[in-house]
């Protein structure tokens, strides 16, 4: 019954890293270059730099997940939130896959009695789980910061990422009508 529930567990964590993934890009696929790159001030952090923050953390925590501590001694945090005058989007996208395919692969390799082993974090342990739901909810909070942003400088021009303002009796009809088609009906974006 446990590997069951922890089976199921790893298969939501899962979910919803690779949903929290296809939202950023669908964000960053509205963005133009000069967006990427733009901080709305001085204090706030570009969308690249988001990037590279998040991946930074992607690459320390998900290095040796299981045997080594997440918080890894070449690990340089202050300079993830620092952009050289040369970064370009393309960097910042291939930092941005490599992180994700450095996590994505490590959550995917674990397996149901993964889950109630302990793993440390800057010295502090915690459960498998306890450290996944702590970075699931880490990398919610910037993409949604990336999404702001996103939204911020398309303005006008921003496809909504989920229901579009105003439509929302027109999307949750549409939902009902293709659960009642069943697995053979439409399928929403098709």
């Amino acid at each position: 019954m446990l590997t069951d529930v922890a089976a199921h567990y790893l298969e939501e964590a899962r979910r919803q890293l690779r949903g929290h993934k296809h939202l950023a890009e669908g964000a960053f696929a509205q963005l133009k270059d000069e967006d990427f790159l733009r901080a709305i001030d001085a204090e706030a952090n570009s969308i690249a730099v988001l990037v590279k923050h998040i991946t930074g953390n992607m690459r320390s925590r998900f290095t040796e997940f299981l045997s080594a501590d997440g918080e890894k001694p070449d690990r340089h945090r202050d300079q993830e939130f620092e952009l050289g005058p040369a970064t370009t989007r393309a960097e910042a996208m291939r930092w941005w896959e490599e992180g994700w395919d450095r996590g994505l692969s490590t959550i995917e390799a674990l397996k149901p009695e993964d889950v109630s082993k302990t793993v440390v974090i800057r010295g502090e342990p915690h459960s498998v789980m306890q450290a996944i739901n702590r970075q699931i909810a880490h990398y919610a909070g910037h993409i949604y910061q990336i999404v702001f942003l996103a939204k911020h400088f398309r303005s006008s021009e921003w496809k909504s990422l989920s229901v579009p303002r105003g439509q929302s009796e027109t999307y949750n009809q549409k939902a009902v009508e293709e659960r009642k088609a069943g697995p053979s009906g439409p399928r929403a974006g098709s």
